[in-house]
């Protein structure tokens, strides 16, 4: 009984210890994007060494190959890179696999990459330091790390405004991509389609091109539909969702709900409810569905993403399937279904009847 408890007990010790140095994994994932690792060994046809690394990256000047094979033994223990080992005892040939190649930047059409140097930024990570404040005082993180709220923030810095705005757009291509390639039916009976919350109108017009019997529109703040694009079979409004919604058959909503406090999630919901018909009409939000004891493939990182949520947001979370019917219902929409999709989101069809 003895040994079985100093066992338990060393190996919470090492938990503790993984567990603290947890961040060395973001920050060597962020070295290796930084120095475009994945995008060099993906164009060669073959595994390579360090040497041929230090050789393809730019402005090395004075290149640290010890430095990059000690990042590079993490990110293999890690699984996102492969390690050759020769038999003949040259230099250990480097590859991709498939976690990495979620990792390019140059050639891939869905990358997390932009998301990757986002989340890891100084200017990201600061609120994090601010949790336990945030426990003993309230208040938003972020405004404690700035001085102001993530929009403001942004608003004022051009260099955070880029960075925040690459960082959605690859996650929203991903979504986007796993939506359209699964769901049909969902899209089909539909005669208009209204993005609440689309921002320059890239989820709307992917949705159209797929669906082209759709009459779309991209519905934001005024400020930002004035420099959306013109896309084919798609209008561009500008308003304020907590006023009124254009009408449509249908609202489409990524990524928007996890923004707000429930509070305001069944203002919005309200809206939507006025702006669909009474009948046929359905909102399709896309977001994370927690399942707080799941061990999916996503389960993790839906509790990770609200604590995100946390550290950037004025009041958003992620919510449980229980949270969710509660604002639903209250909202106006006491019917729903949850389809799980390739991705961290879920779709969520609700209907008011």
């Amino acid at each position: 009984m003895a040994s079985k408890e100093a066992e338990a007990r060393l190996r919470g010790q090492a938990e503790i210890w993984k567990h603290m140095f947890s961040f060395a994994d973001s920050m060597a994932l962020k070295c290796a994007v930084e120095l475009r690792i994945p995008d060099i060994l993906n164009s060669h046809p073959d595994p390579i060494s360090i040497s041929e690394i230090i050789s393809s990256i730019p402005d090395a000047t004075s290149p640290d190959a010890t430095c990059l094979y000690r990042i590079m033994r993490l990110l293999v223990r890690n699984k996102i890179f492969t390690a050759h080992r020769q038999s003949d005892g040259g230099e250990t040939l480097y590859g991709l696999t498939e976690s990495s190649r979620w990792l390019l930047r140059d050639s891939a059409e869905l990358t997390l990459a932009p998301m990757l140097l986002m989340e890891n930024h100084p200017w990201l990570t600061a609120p994090w330091h601010c949790f336990s404040q945030c426990v003993k005082e309230g208040g938003i993180a972020f405004e404690k790390a700035h001085g102001k709220e993530i929009w403001d923030f942004a608003s004022g810095n051009s260099e955070f405004n880029k960075l925040f705005n690459d960082g959605m757009e690859c996650t929203a291509r991903i979504v986007m991509k796993a939506i359209l390639s699964e769901l049909r039916d969902e899209f089909g009976g539909l005669g208009s389609l209204v993005d609440v919350g689309g921002g320059t109108g890239a989820a709307i017009s992917m949705i159209v091109e797929s669906h082209p019997h759709i009459r779309g529109i991209n519905f934001d703040l005024p400020h930002v539909v004035a420099t959306a694009p013109v896309y084919p079979g798609v209008s561009h409004v500008g308003g304020d969702m907590f006023q009124s919604l254009p009408n449509a058959d249908a609202v489409f909503m990524k990524w928007i709900m996890h923004d707000w406090s429930d509070e305001d999630c069944v203002k919005i919901l309200k809206n939507c409810r006025k702006a669909i018909p009474k009948k046929s009409g359905k909102v399709m939000i896309v977001d994370v569905v927690l399942d707080e004891d799941g061990d999916g493939l996503f389960d993790y990182s839906g509790l990770a993403f609200d604590l995100l949520m946390a550290a950037h947001a004025s009041g958003g979370k992620e919510r449980t399937e229980k949270e969710w019917k509660k604002i639903l219902k209250e909202g106006g929409f006491p019917t729903y279904k949850i389809i799980k999709i390739p991705t961290l989101p879920s779709l969520i069809e609700a209907y008011p009847l």
